[in-house]
């Protein structure tokens, strides 16, 4: 039998960061093969998991909730022979406010039916600061799911042996998931070198040895406090992903400056011209020819240098995207 570990969190809650660390520690050595179901135009992730020395291939399954994932592998549990060994939910705690205000019918539904619950960004200075927010988001945590085993200490020290550890011991209650409502849309990609599913909204993945694990991620991240999308109360709506978040992205040869890149960041973070931008991420070639990494969320970005890839490619995740306006901000309307 085929265990099953699934993997979801909204954007850039730190879901490749884990599942980097279970590779790296708990599951090192082993064949796996990782299946991620990535929302955005361009296949991004993988290339930042490829770049961590992970091989990836993609295949589309057309899931969006953690619990649509999980009923997924119920369903084929039998001619398959797979089983879910756990279901976790990353959460950044200083944003999970956001989440709830701004997007309530997903990040319900990622946190009321996790087994797991793993609280992000502990251990940065706005945490130690603000310890008010981290209350107040275990408070949000627990009233929306109380059985959920919730990890606070962060991965990096706890390691992935005993995160994985952790992740097993939580039990999925199979009755109080969210019923399955049928919707046609395909986003994913399989990744296999060990059997993780990922998401940009749920990843699985697989292990081969009496221990196959699946992830899933659900990646919808929101930290506008002036946009409510979930005001007309998700609980008795149901959506695609597709009907809520947008996605723009695009393959270029263009160059760019560490500086540049930078300054487009900040601007999708400071400006609403170009929609609610929740998410940016790529790789692109830098005119000094090394390669420029970058992954962004409100308030935070992440730009370093990485491996040469076949091309440069942008992907722009959010709500209301302005396509244009992308487009002119990195300069592709030049081309």
């Amino acid at each position: 039998m085929v265990k099953v570990d699934i993997i979801s969190g909204f954007l850039g809650a730190g879901k490749t960061t884990l599942i980097k660390e279970l590779l790296g520690d708990a599951l090192k050595g082993q064949q796996i093969v990782l299946i991620e179901n990535e929302f955005g135009e361009i296949g991004i992730d993988g290339g930042f998991l490829k770049d961590a020395g992970i091989e990836i291939r993609e295949m589309p399954s057309g899931v969006g909730k953690l619990s649509d994932v999980i009923h997924a592998v119920e369903r084929v549990k039998d001619e398959a022979g797979v089983v879910v060994n756990s279901a976790t939910t990353v959460v950044d705690v200083l944003k999970c406010g956001m989440y709830m205000k701004n997007f309530g019918e997903f990040f319900r539904n990622q946190v009321e039916s996790a087994g797991t619950i793993i609280l992000s960004r502990m251990d940065t200075d706005k945490a130690a600061r603000d310890t008010d927010k981290v209350s107040d988001a275990l408070k949000m945590i627990r009233e929306l799911n109380p059985t959920a085993v919730v990890i606070t200490t962060p991965v990096s020290v706890l390691g992935g042996k005993k995160v994985l550890d952790t992740m097993e011991n939580g039990a999925v209650d199979l009755e109080k998931l969210e019923p399955v409502h049928e919707h046609h849309h395909d986003h994913a990609h399989d990744h296999e070198d060990h059997d993780h599913e990922h998401e940009d909204h749920d990843h699985e993945h697989h292990h081969d040895h009496d221990h196959d694990h699946e992830h899933d991620h659900d990646d919808h991240d929101h930290d506008h406090d002036d946009h409510d999308h979930d005001k007309h109360d998700h609980c008795h709506h149901h959506h695609h992903a597709d009907e809520v978040f947008d996605s723009w992205g695009r393959e270029t040869p263009k160059k760019f400056t560490e500086e540049k890149i930078r300054g487009i960041l900040k601007e999708l973070s400071d400006s609403a011209e170009y929609g609610t931008v929740l998410r940016a991420k790529g790789m692109v070639e830098g005119e000094d020819g090394r390669w420029i990494y970058f992954d962004m969320v409100p308030e935070e970005a992440d730009v370093r240098s990485g491996e040469p890839e076949f091309t440069g490619r942008i992907c722009v995740i959010g709500a209301k995207l302005n396509g244009q306006k992308l487009e002119q901000l990195f300069g592709l309307d030049e081309d």
